[in-house]
This record gives C-alpha cells, sequence and structure tokens, in this order.
C-alpha cells in the first residue's frame, strides 16, 4: 500500500471515492479520493478564493465565490470519478472556526457572513465578562479568550441590530452542508470552538444564552463527526443517475480533521500549522485549571470522543502579510530565495511575541513588527530577510512556549512535535522549532485536513473500522521528514529574550 498525493488522478478505479471540501480562510480546495487495493489516495481537483471585502460597514465573506466554488470542485470531482469508472458514495466539507450563516425560514441566506477580523468585536470580551466572570466563562465552556470566538461575534450582532429575518445560525461548513443537502445541523467539533457550548455536556449552554440574552432559537441540533447528514440534492449531481451521494459531516473544524488526519505517535504534540498556527495535544477529557485558563489554552473537541488541548497561535499569517505588503510595494520576494537567504543569517535578527494584538489585522505588518522591536528595545529593521528569520524564529519560539506549558500543565511529558499542514513545507521553521524546544520534529503530510476529512467519510460509510486503522495505515505508508535539535546554544539568548516578552503579556 501506498499514499498517493499527486498532480494526477488517483488509481483507485472502480473503488468508491469520497470528496473532501476543505475550506480556509480565504481558499477553499476539492479533493478525491477513496481507500482501495492500493490504499489511501487523495488528489486535489479545484482551488478557488473568496477574500473578505468590506460590505454595508463590515468586512464579509464573497460567499457567492465561496459556493461557486464548492460546486465547481463537486463538478471537477464528478469528472475525476467518471474517468476512474468508479462512483462519488460522499461528500464532507471541513472550514475555519466562528464564523457563521444567517438563514431565513426558508433556508435563504439573510447577508453575506462577516469575517472574524471585523472589528465589531473589539470591546466585546470586556462586555461580556461583565456578566459572566472570566473564571465561571472558562469552567463552563473551556474555550480561550478570543475576540474573534462566535460568541462575541453573536454578541456583537446583537448589540448592532440582529435582522428580524434570522431562524437559523449556521457555523461555515454547516452551511455549505446545508447547501449541499438541506441540513440544518451543526457538527461538534466546530461547535466547540465557538465558546458557547458546555464543555461537559457538548451541548449549547442554555444558561450563558440566557444571561447574555443571545438568540438560543437560531442554534440548531448538534451532532457527532461521521453522522450522515442527507443525500446530496438532485441539482447537484449532474444528472447522471448512479447512487445517491450521502453528505457526511467529517471533523467540520478544519484542526479537528488535520489531526485526525495525522499518524500522532503517543506522548507527542501536533502543530496544524498555516495562516494560524494550532499547537496542542489530544486528551480524552478538558483540562480545565485555574492555570489552564491562565495560559488561555483551549479545550476542543476532537474526533470519537478525544478532546484537542492546544493554544491558538498566529501563525504564517505574519508572513503571508508581509509578503503581500512587499508585492504592493514593488519589491515582491520569492519564498523559496527568501528561506534560502534566511537559513544563511546566524545571528538572531529579533523577536516578537506572535500573538499580539497588533498583528492581527494591521495596516502595514511590516510596521507592526517594526514599533514591536522598537517598544521592546530592539533594533528594528526593513529588510524582508531579517524580517522573515524575526517572525520564523518568533513562532519557534512560541511553539516551544506552548509545548512546554502543556506539558508542565498536564504532568505528561511530550517527546516531539509533528507539524501538519502547509506549513509543514517550510523546513527552516521545521528545523527552528526543533532547535528551539529541543525536541524532535516530523513534517507531513501536507494534506492533513483532507486527508482526515476523507478518513471519517471513510469511516462513515463503512470502508474503515476505525480511526485507529486509519492512522496505523498512514503511519506505514507516509514518508515524514524528521529534524533533530541543534545549534542550541545559538537559541539562549533569543530564548531568554522571548520568555521576557512573554512574560510581560
Amino acid at each position: 500500500m501506498r499514499w498517493t498525493l499527486a498532480d494526477g488522478h488517483p488509481r483507485l478505479e472502480g473503488d468508491p471515492l469520497h470528496v473532501a471540501i476543505d475550506l480556509g480562510a480565504g481558499s477553499g480546495r476539492a479533493f478525491v479520493g477513496g481507500v482501495g487495493s492500493a490504499g489511501l489516495r487523495l488528489t486535489e481537483v479545484h482551488r478557488f478564493h473568496y477574500s473578505p471585502r468590506r460590505v454595508d460597514g463590515h468586512l464579509r465573506w464573497d460567499i457567492d465565490a465561496l459556493t461557486a466554488g464548492v460546486q465547481e470542485g463537486l463538478g471537477r470531482a464528478r469528472t475525476v470519478a467518471e474517468g476512474l469508472r468508479a462512483p462519488i458514495v460522499s461528500i464532507g466539507v471541513d472550514s475555519w472556526a466562528v464564523d457563521y450563516a444567517l438563514l431565513d425560514v426558508d433556508g435563504h441566506l439573510v447577508e453575506d457572513p462577516i469575517c472574524y477580523r471585523d472589528e465589531r468585536t473589539a470591546d466585546a470580551i470586556d462586555a461580556v465578562l461583565a456578566s459572566v466572570p472570566r473564571d465561571e466563562m472558562y469552567a463552563r465552556t473551556g474555550i480561550q479568550f478570543q475576540p474573534f470566538n462566535t460568541l462575541y461575534q453573536l454578541w456583537a450582532h446583537v448589540r448592532d441590530g440582529l435582522s428580524d429575518r434570522a431562524a437559523h445560525l449556521l457555523l461555515m461548513p454547516d452551511f455549505c452542508h446545508h447547501l449541499l443537502c438541506g441540513s440544518l445541523l451543526s457538527e461538534r467539533t466546530n461547535a466547540s470552538t465557538t465558546q458557547l457550548l458546555d464543555v461537559r455536556t457538548g451541548r449549547w449552554d442554555e444558561q450563558l444564552f440566557d444571561r447574555l440574552h443571545l438568540p438560543r432559537h437560531l442554534m440548531p441540533d448538534i451532532v457527532a463527526a461521521g453522522t450522515t447528514l442527507g443525500t446530496l440534492r438532485p441539482e447537484l449531481s449532474g444528472g447522471r443517475g448512479g447512487p445517491p451521494v450521502v453528505v457526511v459531516a467529517p471533523a467540520t473544524h478544519d484542526t479537528a480533521s488535520a489531526v485526525a488526519g495525522t499518524p500522532l505517535a503517543p506522548g507527542w504534540a501536533f502543530i496544524s500549522s498555516g495562516t494560524w498556527s494550532l499547537v496542542g495535544i489530544e486528551r480524552t477529557e478538558p483540562l480545565l485549571s485555574e492555570a489552564a485558563a491562565r495560559a488561555n489554552l483551549t479545550n476542543e473537541s476532537g474526533v470519537f470522543g478525544s478532546v484537542r488541548l492546544l493554544a491558538n497561535v498566529m501563525g504564517l499569517w505574519l508572513l503571508e502579510s508581509c509578503l503581500r505588503e512587499w508585492h504592493q510595494e514593488g519589491r515582491g520576494q520569492d519564498l523559496a530565495s527568501l528561506l534560502k537567504a534566511v537559513a544563511r543569517v546566524p545571528e538572531s535578527a529579533g523577536v516578537v511575541f506572535p500573538d499580539d494584538g497588533r498583528f492581527f489585522a494591521p495596516t502595514s505588518m511590516t510596521r507592526a513588527l517594526r514599533a514591536s522591536l522598537t517598544d521592546s528595545g530592539q533594533a528594528e529593521t526593513d529588510d524582508p530577510v531579517r524580517l522573515t528569520k524575526l517572525i520564523l524564529d518568533s513562532l519557534a519560539l512560541r511553539y516551544a512556549s506552548v509545548v512546554d506549558r502543556i506539558e508542565q500543565l498536564t504532568g505528561h511529558a511530550i517527546e516531539g512535535l509533528h507539524v501538519v499542514g502547509g506549513g509543514s513545507q517550510n523546513d527552516y521553521l521545521n528545523q527552528a522549532t526543533a532547535n528551539a524546544s529541543g525536541r524532535p520534529v516530523l513534517a507531513g503530510p501536507v494534506e492533513a485536513t483532507a486527508t482526515g476529512n476523507l478518513i471519517v467519510q471513510a469511516i462513515a460509510t463503512g470502508e474503515l473500522a476505525s480511526l485507529d486503522e486509519a492512522r496505523r495505515l498512514l503511519s506505514g505508508t507516509l514518508t515524514l521528514r524528521r529534524f533533530e535539535p541543534r545549534d542550541r546554544g545559538r537559541w539562549i539568548e533569543p530564548s531568554r529574550r522571548y520568555r521576557d516578552l512573554e512574560a510581560r503579556r
């Protein structure tokens, strides 16, 4: 058996196929794949974009582009399936967390969904915690305090005026499933990120809705990953006959799917690395201690009863923003060449705290980085190579800090870090993470999210018996890259400086 992720189509002639739609915060991809005699295979068939834009006073998602991309991806998957003379048996969508769509009683969109980077929630945390104290909020939900959480978005929406037409609230992957089959349900892994779920029962926290005067009637029933939601609408089937295609809820939170698609060894932490970096471990129960609350760790539902204890780290958003800025200024940078140049810089270029609020949605990321350097008494720079090194080294130090804290709070040693997602291709960052943490790093697969999405569908349709079976299949077939700690002496001073910065937060 071999894992194949290639530009060509997967060799799965006659075997059942699944369509995995993976939506990131601005771009999406469609994959087709399955489990056959050659093992688990997956290939990308479509890539599309739906950047947010300002409409009616808010930063809103281009929902028409998003839904058109999902439908085009499904169409291209059908074409691949026909070429392989194989049936598509299911489809599932995962996405980023916290954002939602409002539907009317007829299931029509009330307004374009607002992006989590919109400024409407700037004062929401303080206002909400005036009614429900921070310690109680954490004990009830187990979720970190981030201004973009669904709780604060919905509170701000109610404050600003919720449309009278609103009858249903669906998180983004649940909205896509509604378009595919009419479902009005919410899958638990994404629902758990909202800070509106009771961490112990896995249901909406009724008291929280009452005390904050939030519209409980809008919230859908919650189902587990692997639930069959319905059958693909006839108008989306292509009119070619064949067996019905079921819509399956994968782990609809992209990080939950990524962790499901990672052959995670016992005692290892995961880093799902992309625009955001999610750094944490799998557990069987939440950690709700005061120390976990102070560390702003979050307890999110995973697949099949697991809990993901993790921290959100700002991630490669910092570098992506700089790359866009340099391009707009006419000094665009080739990332591969930039990373080679970074690797040739032996000395530290400085450190910042990646989760500084100034980096969340700045008008200029390079100015925000320079201001952070100045504020902490470090020499500022506008050189793309040094700024890139600054960002990547700071991320590595942040990852190491989170892992050390989780190890301390759980009392269980973390032996290594397994990096998946787009950031797993960044060899400099992988090596820096090994150096900063003093632990080995495994990198890959890049497409862990789509893999996890497909795995849950295959379990739901009976082609795989369990997640353990799927992970054993991956462990035996994936080729992972390993990075061992080295040059530890060079990291002593940057680590000290970083700890000082983090202590001030």
